[in-house]
């Protein structure tokens, strides 16, 4: 019992290790990662390469799995482009395992001494990161040297003998435990060197590695969109596909490749390497018959602009602070639509007294709730610790942002039903007079809320100085429409009687809503310095002077 006990606390520390580094590593260089990825689907050779070197960089091709993933999510990545990457992924890992195969134990305790000096010292800077960084390949070292000398791993893997299926059933269910294949390769590599298990069930294992590393990437999917969980399931299909067409040929392997390699360790990882380098070369120039049986497979749905779109708030980005930003930007973007196709129906209503129409933009406003919701939720899931300075920033105007969007959604289906109640149902009218009014303040309204997405989207600082400037443009106006209100009343007009209550209660409201779209603009000018913090000060006592 002992002795299984101790099994499974290296395996745990071996999984924590391997997180430590994939997190760690996509902490500092995420953003630079994306961008490598991002800018490298010219070409599938492009891609591959990209692919090996970010792999290198992460050592999971688990974790280059996901990233991709969410890019196809996004619409950033084609699929045929993903898959390319993919291919380069598998082959980042085997040039590490080629690397870590040598003997690095020594390294262990250096890393993990440094790595916690580092952290402790600088824990929430780019330096902290990387002696998290440290610790992680430190424990990665420790626990492979623990569990090659467990007593239960090696009665275990010595019982297996010359079948090919339960090697590779074992391979793979090892590299799911392990959450990384590369250490189960390293750890087949190390139990061969020691005469553990034999050379041919080591490559059997490293099929297996290969293969579990395929299914780790799916499952770990299973919950994300379509888009995103075709890229794991193409990747699957490479490796199932090669280990079947490679089962034949380890014999061969250990045959003719045997006598030039060094040792059993380099048999078993130059093994592994060979094997991703001939998946690569094979698929690269058909990646696009294989994203085209996967999207067969899992067909895209239908996009609507409400209801059963693609939603962009996808989970396997919150490993990456950076990606998970843009994914809650192009979301917190959808809600601001569902809010203009609010505020443009609402005009509508007004003029053409649409009670339909009223009705289904009153539902809208539960869709703008719910993505209120679900973004904060989204975003509450971001490590703030893991977030630069920029990206902090930007986590809070994401934030700021969907609260106005949210507000100004409960003020436009109040605005509905006020309508309803007191225009639509009594049978009343604005006067014409009034009804210019109204349409002047919406139109100008339309269009400060797309200068407010705009705003939002690029932060350029000009634009949103303009917006700040409609604020108190808008609320002159207001001031202006209502005093001409009153005069139409003194001229005993009897649309102007019938709707006053109404009217003066709109455009206020319609005020409201542009005092929460020109707010987006704060966070960009006070970034910018171009908000004094005592200019409210300055402003009350130019008053009183007067």
């Amino acid at each position: 019992m002992t002795h299984l006990l101790n099994l499974f606390a290296a395996i745990a520390l071996l999984v924590w290790g391997t997180h430590l580094v994939r997190t760690g590593i996509l902490r500092v260089f995420g953003a630079n990662l994306r961008s490598i990825l991002a800018h490298s689907t010219s070409n599938r050779l492009t891609a591959v390469v990209s692919g090996i070197g970010v792999t290198a960089v992460v050592q999971s091709s688990t974790a280059t799995a996901l990233i991709v993933s969410a890019f196809v999510g996004q619409g950033l990545m084609n699929l045929t482009s993903a898959l390319a990457v993919m291919l380069g992924a598998d082959i980042g890992t085997s040039l590490m395992a080629v690397v870590f195969s040598r003997d690095l134990s020594w390294l262990s305790p250096l890393f993990i001494f440094v790595g916690v000096v580092l952290f402790i010292a600088r824990q929430s800077t780019t330096i902290g990161r990387v002696g998290r960084v440290l610790i992680g390949l430190g424990l990665m070292l420790l626990a492979l040297r623990l569990v090659t000398q467990s007593v239960a791993v090696k009665a275990l893997l010595a019982t297996l003998t010359s079948d090919m299926l339960l090697e590779i059933l074992v391979g793979a269910t090892l590299a799911l435990v392990s959450y990384s294949s590369l250490a189960i390769v390293l750890l087949t590599a190390t139990l061969a060197t020691t005469g553990v298990v034999p050379v041919d069930v080591a490559l059997g294992l490293v099929l297996g590695a290969n293969l579990g590393s395929g299914a780790l990437a799916v499952l770990t999917t299973l919950n994300a969109n379509t888009e995103t969980r075709q890229v794991p399931l193409g990747n699957l299909v490479f490796k199932a596909i090669g280990v079947l067409a490679a089962m034949p040929f380890t014999q061969l392997w250990i045959v003719h490749a045997g006598p030039y390699l060094q040792n059993t360790a380099t048999i078993v990882v130059v093994f592994h390497l060979a094997f991703n380098l001939a998946v690569g070369v094979f698929f690269i120039g058909i990646t696009q018959v294989v994203a085209r049986w996967v999207e067969h497979w899992l067909p895209k749905p239908q996009k609507t602009t409400v209801a059963g779109r693609q939603r962009h708030l996808d989970p396997s980005a919150l490993e990456t602070p950076s990606l998970a930003i843009s994914c809650a930007v192009r979301e917190a973007m959808h809600q601001a639509d569902v809010v203009e196709s609010m505020l443009l129906g609402t005009l509508t209503v007004i003029r053409d007294n649409d009670l339909t129409l009223a009705k289904r933009l009153r539902t809208m406003d539960d869709t703008v709730d719910e993505l209120y919701s679900d973004i904060k939720y989204y975003l509450t899931k971001i490590s703030r610790e893991a977030l630069g300075e920029n990206e902090a920033k930007r986590w809070t105007d994401i934030i700021s942002f969907t609260i106005n969007m949210e507000q100004i959604g409960d003020i436009i289906e109040r605005v509905i039903q006020d309508v309803e109640d007191k225009k639509i149902h009594k049978g009343r009218e604005f006067s014409s007079a009034g009804m210019e009014e109204i349409c002047e303040l919406h139109a100008r309204l339309v269009d400060n809320l797309r200068l407010g997405m705009s705003v939002f989207l690029n932060g350029n600082v000009r634009d949103a100085r303009r917006l700040l400037e409609e604020k108190t443009r808008f609320r002159d106006l207001e001031r202006q429409y209502a005093a001409t209100h009153i005069e139409r009343l003194t001229d005993q007009s009897l649309p102007s009687i019938e709707t006053s209550s109404l009217h003066l209660d709109l455009i206020s409201d319609l005020k409201r809503i542009n005092s929460h779209i020109c707010s987006i603009a704060y966070p960009i000018l006070d970034s910018a310095g171009e908000l004094a913090p005592n200019r409210l000060r300055h402003k009350s006592v130019n008053l009183g002077g007067e």
